[in-house]
């Protein structure tokens, strides 16, 4: 289920983003970014519709997929 982030308040937000972006390898390219910077880089393509967030009921687990995986 895709959970639209307008609907979520904003500490749960930052958390769920916090969360994917602090997970053991996460690739974010050659440079090295701080958490602020990858938080940001996250919520603009939130925004822009890039990435969704979605809801496993089956497992009971969130995570952040590329929009034009669903497709």
């Amino acid at each position: 289920m895709i959970i639209p982030w307008q609907d979520l308040e904003q500490d749960t937000l930052l958390n769920i983003i916090e969360s994917f972006v602090l997970r053991e390898g996460t690739d974010y390219g050659f440079a090295e970014k701080t958490l602020a910077e990858k938080v940001d880089d996250v919520s603009k393509q939130l925004q822009q519709g890039k990435i969704v967030i979605i809801w496993s009921e089956l497992h009971e687990t969130i995570d952040l997929k590329q929009a034009n995986e669903l497709v």
